[in-house]
């Protein structure tokens, strides 16, 4: 149950960042908003551990801001990979990142007092 609320939550904040951004970011509807949340997940269970692990000199040579790069990566595969998502630029990826980690959480601390 945890989880189909977290993809809801991260569906929802997705829809509010892809309006915010609309020129440049792009997402068609909710169901790809919910398949972003789901792929967003996936990848960042399996595939960012690995980068994280891969890029640890960097990231620690730049007292872990290079993890916004990490997390921008994520952000253009999950471009590739889902239909319907589309990101302008790799700039345009990093902001969507930040400002949709921030809406993310603000999203989850609500959904948890409701709880």
């Amino acid at each position: 149950m945890n989880f189909i609320v977290k993809t809801i939550t991260s569906a929802l904040a997705i829809i509010v960042v892809g309006y915010l951004m609309t020129p440049h970011v792009q997402v068609d509807n909710t169901l790809t908003a919910l398949i972003l949340a789901v792929v967003l997940a996936a990848l960042n269970q399996f595939i960012k551990p690995i980068l994280i692990i891969l890029t640890l000199p960097i990231t620690v040579l730049t007292l872990g801001l290079f993890l916004l790069v990490v997390n921008t990566i994520m952000i253009m595969l999950a471009s590739a990979l889902v239909r319907g998502f589309t990101v302008e630029s790799f700039w345009w990826a990093m902001l969507f990142s930040i400002i949709l980690s921030i809406v993310n959480s603000i999203f989850s601390t609500l959904a948890e007092r409701k709880s």
